[in-house]
């Protein structure tokens, strides 16, 4: 059986009608003022889930976490953990913890005291905070760094320290809002690997907030995207990409191609397409869209090559100029404007030091792609 992108792992309890969802947002509204941040929003969480909420500013993602964590409170709805409404019940009695970009460590203490301060306030006693703290070192690889104080420690351990003492208590859910957005581009990438080891080690439920696409797309089992307080959609990593829901979700999430027409003709799952120049292309992935509808063809610039001379036994060919090209190394990325006038992007891997068809600024070239390489869309 095929599947959209490559599976990180089987966890999918989302799949599973009889699955009970851990956490529940239902029919969630969230009004400041004359300002309405979320809007009847409902949305499944599953214990043991790496959730990402992914949505520019405005879009409603932090206030959903914020409510959960209990520091505001639906203004309409309800939010379930575990089966148990949340409202009314305050952020310190709640079975989670929060991990916020600035990390808000005490720059007085120790590495150690950092981490144990939370076990300290519940009085927990003392051989057992340190057998904790030892522990919790030890998972983010700091143990010889305890006796530091956090200024003499580098971003990237710093933001490790604030981790071990959001789970140090053991919450049932982590929350963490833009927990990398201080790290630089490296240190971020390594450190989304080991937050998705660690989120499996510990068997804890993370939702993460975040912009960043990428991040997103890396670590999460689901992404839900939100645009000014709704939910756009919600699904895996690799359906996103693959089968957006709409055009606001393909154009949101990674780059991609519009071929905007009208459905001439429908055969199966396969519907011929004309555009507003005449040209027509063959696609399949129509969903449930009929003859006469209006509808964008979405399609990934790695789904598009690009050759000097129009392929043999291609389908989908358009004939164009290339308007602009980069080079970025391990791929190079073309603009190529159709002869209708509209501008493609496509991207080549470099898969050889040689390139085999050698294509420049303002050379004539084909784009084509294959029946499957998209979806259409509808919304």
């Amino acid at each position: 059986m095929k599947s959209l992108g490559s599976i990180r792992r089987s966890f999918a309890p989302w799949n599973d009608p009889s699955a009970r969802p851990y956490i529940s947002f239902e029919n969630v509204t969230k009004v400041f003022g004359d300002f309405t941040a979320v809007d009847k929003l409902s949305l499944d969480i599953y214990e043991r889930e790496f959730f990402a909420l992914l949505g520019g500013s405005g879009s409603g993602k932090s206030t959903l976490l914020r409510m959960l964590a209990g520091f505001d409170e639906p203004t309409s709805g309800r939010i379930l953990l575990d089966g148990q409404d949340l409202r009314g019940i305050p952020p310190y009695k709640r079975p989670l913890n929060m991990m916020f970009q600035s990390y808000a460590l005490f720059p007085h203490m120790t590495v150690e005291a950092n981490i144990g301060f939370g076990l300290k306030q519940e009085g927990m006693p003392k051989a057992d905070i340190d057998a904790r703290v030892t522990e919790m070192l030890k998972l983010v690889k700091l143990e010889q760094f305890g006796k530091r104080k956090p200024h003499q420690l580098s971003g990237g351990q710093r933001q490790r320290v604030a981790l071990a003492r959001a789970v140090a208590k053991r919450p049932k859910v982590l929350l963490l809002d833009e927990p990398l957005g201080a790290l630089d581009k490296k240190l971020r990438e390594e450190t989304q690997f080991e937050l998705m080891d660690l989120q499996q080690s510990l068997g804890l439920t993370f939702i993460i907030v975040t912009h960043d696409q990428e991040e997103a797309m890396t670590m999460a089992d689901r992404i839900a995207i939100l645009d000014k307080g709704h939910l756009m959609q919600v699904a895996t990593p690799a359906e996103i990409y693959e089968a957006p829901a709409s055009r606001f979700v393909a154009n949101f999430v990674g780059n991609v191609n519009m071929f905007e027409g009208t459905v001439a003709a429908r055969e199966e799952a396969s519907v011929r397409i004309t555009g507003a120049s005449g040209a027509q292309i063959l696609v399949e992935n129509a969903g449930d869209s009929a003859p006469g509808n209006t509808v964008a063809f979405a399609v990934r610039p790695e789904k598009i090559k690009v050759s000097s001379k129009r392929p043999d036994g291609v389908v989908n060919a358009m004939e164009g100029e290339i308007y602009d090209l980069a080079y970025l190394g391990d791929m190079t990325v073309y603009h190529v404007r159709l002869d209708d006038g509209q501008v493609v992007k496509a991207s080549s891997l470099n898969s050889s030091r040689v390139a085999d068809d050698q294509l420049t600024w303002n050379d004539r070239a084909w784009i084509s792609f294959q029946p499957d390489a998209g979806v259409v869309l509808t919304q």
